[in-house]
Order: C-alpha cells, then sequence, then structure tokens
C-alpha cells in the first residue's frame, strides 16, 4: 500500500512538473511580433520603378538625372512631382491621402495639364504599400490582385 502511495505520488509530481515545464515552454516559444507602425511623413524620393506581367518582374529602372520623382506627405496631404527630361510635360499633383492596413489611398483635387485630364475620368488611386523607417514601396494591383506596377522610395527627410 506504501509503494502504491508513493508511486501515484510520484506519477503526478512527474505530470505536474511536465504540465508547467510546457506551459512555461509555450510562452517563451511564442512569437513576440513587435507591431511598429511607420508613418510616411516626410520627403520621399523615388529609388526605382519596377514593371511586373504574368507572375514576375519584367523590368527594374533606377532614378537618375533623367527621370526624377518626389512625393511629400503631410499628416493628411500628399504633393509629387515627376521630371522625365524627354517629355516636355509637366507631371504633379495635389491632394490628400490615407494610409491604413497597408493600403495607401491618394485622391487628388488638381496638378499638371496631362494629370488634370486623368483627374476628369478619376482622382483616387489605392496602393499596397510595404514600409520601413526610410523605405516605402506602393504596388499598383489590378482587379485580380495581380501586381502592375510599383514604385521604390527612399526617405529624404
Amino acid at each position: 500500500m506504501k509503494k502504491l502511495l508513493y508511486f501515484t505520488f510520484i506519477v503526478l509530481f512527474a505530470l505536474t512538473s511536465c504540465n508547467t515545464n510546457n506551459k512555461q515552454n509555450d510562452t517563451q516559444t511564442e512569437p513576440q511580433q513587435a507591431t511598429k507602425e511607420y508613418t510616411l511623413e516626410g520627403a520621399w524620393e523615388i529609388d526605382s520603378y519596377i514593371n511586373y506581367r504574368g507572375n514576375g518582374i519584367v523590368d527594374t529602372i533606377k532614378s537618375s538625372n533623367e527621370i526624377k520623382q518626389r512625393k511629400m506627405f503631410s499628416k493628411t496631404k500628399v504633393m509629387w512631382s515627376k521630371l522625365r527630361t524627354w517629355d516636355s510635360l509637366d507631371w504633379f499633383g495635389v491632394g490628400d491621402y490615407t494610409f491604413k492596413d497597408g493600403i495607401l489611398t491618394e485622391k487628388l483635387d488638381y496638378g499638371s495639364k496631362p494629370l488634370n485630364k486623368r483627374l476628369k475620368i478619376s482622382n483616387k488611386w489605392n496602393f499596397n504599400i510595404i514600409i520601413s523607417k526610410d523605405k516605402f514601396t506602393q504596388i499598383e494591383v489590378d482587379s485580380l490582385g495581380n501586381y502592375i506596377y510599383a514604385e521604390n522610395y527612399i526617405r529624404v527627410d
């Protein structure tokens, strides 16, 4: 009887110890995801453009003295300008933006002559955003969720 009592005590102790250790290990192995929210506020310069087709990248175009683009964001306003030296048209736009859950929505009020023509059709653009402290990528996506075009920016201010 004494042996049975000791055996039961040892088994219960072992089970309790294992259960406690498992709980401690579970909390230690759970990923500690620090969700850091970055802001778009500031001035950004384009680093490169990416064109997609099908399932992959077709080409990447680096910025240069012939192709420049900047975007400036305040808390709610956006302004961008683009220089293409071979193009005699000015390109710029001004409006409002929202940035939430990885989606950038720009609603432009006015811009350069060629942009104002496009604004008569639609003045709202949605982009998927991948952002870190000093870089962000805005990606245009079609109705099926396929990537069409991306712009990669670096923070300059």
